[in-house]
């Protein structure tokens, strides 16, 4: 039991490790990596980054490719554009369901926290610290709109955004008007106005989606 529990560990180090390098651009679009090489490079063995891979595989962060081992996968217009769509209409359902919900001002503790923390972090001007609490509050939206399915689904998105997002962190604008609608939305839930909660969150992923997208082909970060 002990052992599998190990297992399970360093799988989720090493799925986490993968991540970060990703993120960083240490491993880079396009770059080919033996198992070994990460087994080496992080320490373990070969059976967590064999494991770890696959994990990221079904998230679109690499593809594995027999006996050459994983290709970080670069990303693409297209990729980012389809999944900025789906993801709109998700959490914009999202939004809408919790508004319905009625949820009390204790049940909407977590989301009105991300919120301030997004304030309070671009106050510093510290983007990285924004982009964690960004981070909580769509997987919160997401959650409170009490929907396995999109929750199933948004999840396997999530990481190509926040991957893209990590890209364009130091090069986009301020994001005064994403807090702003982020405030707008959690109103909205808080009144109960469902209309309203979908049509700024819809409006709010469009607007990040166009902006990040030019801001991906301006600095050549996307495989065309």
């Amino acid at each position: 039991m002990d052992g599998a529990v190990k297992q399970v560990s360093n799988t989720q180090r090493a799925v986490d490790e993968l991540r970060r390098l990703i993120f960083s651009g240490e491993l880079g679009a396009g770059s080919d990596h033996l198992e070994s090489e990460l087994a080496e490079r992080l320490g373990m063995s070969r059976t967590p980054i064999r494991e770890a891979a696959l994990i990221l595989e079904a998230q679109g962060l690499v593809e594995m490719r027999p006996r050459k081992g994983l290709r970080v996968l670069a990303l693409s217009p297209s990729d980012m554009r389809d999944i900025y769509d789906v993801l709109t209409e998700l959490e914009s359902l999202s939004a809408e369901n919790a508004a319905r919900l009625g949820y009390s001002d204790e049940e909407l503790r977590h989301l009105a926290t991300a919120i301030s923390d997004m304030e309070e972090a671009l106050e510093r001007k510290d983007l990285e610290a924004w982009a964690k609490a960004d981070d909580a509050f769509h997987a919160e939206l997401v959650r409170l709109g009490r929907n396995s399915r999109v929750q199933a689904i948004a999840g396997m998105m999530v990481d190509q955004v926040r991957r893209a997002k990590a890209m364009t962190l130091q090069i986009r604008p301020l994001p005064v008007k994403s807090n702003e609608d982020h405030r707008g939305v959690f109103e909205a839930i808080r009144s109960g106005n469902a209309a309203e909660a979908r049509r700024i969150h819809y409006a709010h992923r469009t607007h990040a989606k166009t902006m990040l997208l030019e801001l991906l082909e301006k600095y050549r970060f996307l495989h065309l």
